[in-house]
Parts: structure tokens; C-alpha cells; sequence
């Protein structure tokens, strides 16, 4: 009975480690995501500009 209680206690352990570590890589993917689209859009906006005539 023991050992069944050890082994839960460890199975719930791996799985809140195991969440825990794919919110944190979520988490961290979102901030390079949101870095990435806002150089893109900075870029663009540079480039757009001397591309432009005015008529």
C-alpha cells in the first residue's frame, strides 16, 4: 500500500514537471514570436518607405 502511494506521489510529480516545462517553452516561444513579428513589421516599414514615390 505504501509502495502504491510512493508511486502516485511520483507519477504526479512527473506530470506537474512535465506541464510545468511546456507552459515554460510555450511561454518562451510566445516572447521570440512576438519579437520576430515586431522586426518583421519594423523592417517592412523601413524598406516600405524608400520604395514609395509620391505622385
Amino acid at each position: 500500500m505504501l509502495i502504491r502511494i510512493i508511486g502516485a506521489i511520483i507519477v504526479i510529480w512527473l506530470a506537474f514537471t512535465v506541464i510545468g516545462f511546456v507552459f515554460k517553452a510555450i511561454g518562451a516561444l510566445l516572447i521570440v514570436a512576438a519579437v520576430a513579428t515586431v522586426g518583421v513589421a519594423a523592417y517592412g516599414a523601413i524598406k516600405g518607405k524608400s520604395r514609395r514615390q509620391i505622385r
